[in-house]
């Protein structure tokens, strides 16, 4: 029997765990693989949260999360902390995911000790290196990085060969829609003690929390929420808001104790997938979501000024609203007054794949032949 290929995944924040966890699962029970985890921790809480729901227990844990961390300081923790796991580990190959400050510090580290990177979610591009900042340049390093590239859809691949990759490059749908195969359940009880008897109002969901969008942009989001939220009195806007001080402090500021809007903590996965089936929209300055929301066909607007995920506008999931105070509230107002605008949403496909995306990067990985 051939010896099984030793991976070591390593991821440190919600996202990229929900991502990920389904790929770690895959690979546990797959004889051809020997699995390790490491995770960095860059989110400590929100991770663990996912960690729980999908019962990964990381072999390794960095545990970088410091208060008041900075960037630099986030990539030389995550450098230092990575060398002696590599060393320990010996991979046959690391696998890491998008785009946060993880993925690129753990390929650098990886790289330095010459052991090939396989990058999911790979080729997402706006081509903007600010925006999203620092994500964009975090995606286009570990792609320059990596020796296997698994990008979630065509558009993807294309993105990496205009940059000159391609080889091992592989299409293979994203692993957020793997992951629905844990979380969303038809007969879900909430956990959150807000959601647990939702009313019959549309539910709006939505996020804000881009570092980009500080300041004066998500002062202009809370400020057109707070007329959608007066205007319409069938609608009940449900906000989960992250922990970040410079978002908490805008949004109770402008947006707590007004009626039929709900500020959240942030939600575990399985309620924050479970209330996306049940709402009637998306509002987000996300990333994920906007994969998330197609899957459930439901209408994503993007409160940024451009998409690193044109495919889900062009099927027409998506519609990309700008940060401007007027254009989200038309936006929001249009699709809640408008059946028919709102039905056109719904017959659009869904662009990221059918769940078996994590089967494919595995075969993908037992095919490679440079371990």
């Amino acid at each position: 029997m051939e010896k099984p290929i030793r991976i070591l995944s390593v991821f440190g924040t919600r996202p990229e765990a929900i991502k990920m966890c389904p790929l770690v699962k895959e690979l546990q029970e797959d004889s051809r693989f020997e699995s390790r985890v490491c995770v960095t921790a860059q989110h400590r809480e929100m991770l663990d949260q996912v960690l729980s729901v999908f019962g990964v227990k990381p072999d390794y844990d960095l545990n970088v999360m410091a208060p008041g961390q900075t960037l630099s300081g986030i990539t030389t923790r995550i450098l230092n902390g990575m060398e002696p796991v590599l060393r320990e580990v010996r991979p046959d190959a690391v696998l890491v995911h998008g785009d946060t400050t993880t993925s690129f510090a753990v390929a650098l580290a990886a790289f330095y000790q010459q052991i090939p990177v396989g990058h999911v979610e790979a080729g997402l591009r706006t081509y903007n290196r600010y925006s999203p900042f620092p994500e964009e340049m975090n995606r286009v390093l570990t792609g320059r990085l990596a020796a296997f590239h698994f990008a979630p859809t065509a558009l993807n691949r294309d993105n990496l060969a205009r940059e000159g990759i391609t080889e091992h490059v592989y299409v293979t749908g994203n692993t957020v829609l793997d992951a629905f195969k844990t979380t969303v359940h038809p007969e879900y009880r909430f956990r959150e003690p807000a959601l647990a008897e939702l009313g019959p109002e549309r539910i709006i969901l939505m996020t804000a929390h881009r570092r980009e969008n500080l300041g004066e942009p998500l002062r202009a989001i809370c400020r057109a929420v707070k007329r959608i939220a007066a205007d319409f009195p069938d609608v009940q806007v449900m906000y989960p808001v992250h922990p970040n001080p410079a978002v908490k402090g805008t949004v109770k500021e402008l947006l707590g104790g007004l009626p039929r809007i709900r500020l959240l903590p942030p939600l575990e996965v399985t309620d924050l997938h479970n209330l996306m089936a049940k709402c009637f929209l998306v509002l987000t300055d996300s990333g994920g979501l906007q994969e998330e929301g197609p899957s459930f066909r439901k209408p994503v607007l993007v409160m940024r000024t451009e998409t690193e995920r044109p495919e889900a506008v062009e099927a027409g999931g998506v519609r990309v609203v700008g940060v401007e105070e007027e254009g989200i509230y038309q936006a929001v107002s249009g699709l809640l007054n408008s059946p028919e605008e709102y039905a056109s949403f719904l017959r659009n496909p869904n662009p990221y794949g059918d769940g078996n995306a994590s089967r494919r990067i595995l075969d993908a990985l037992a095919r490679e032949n440079q371990f």
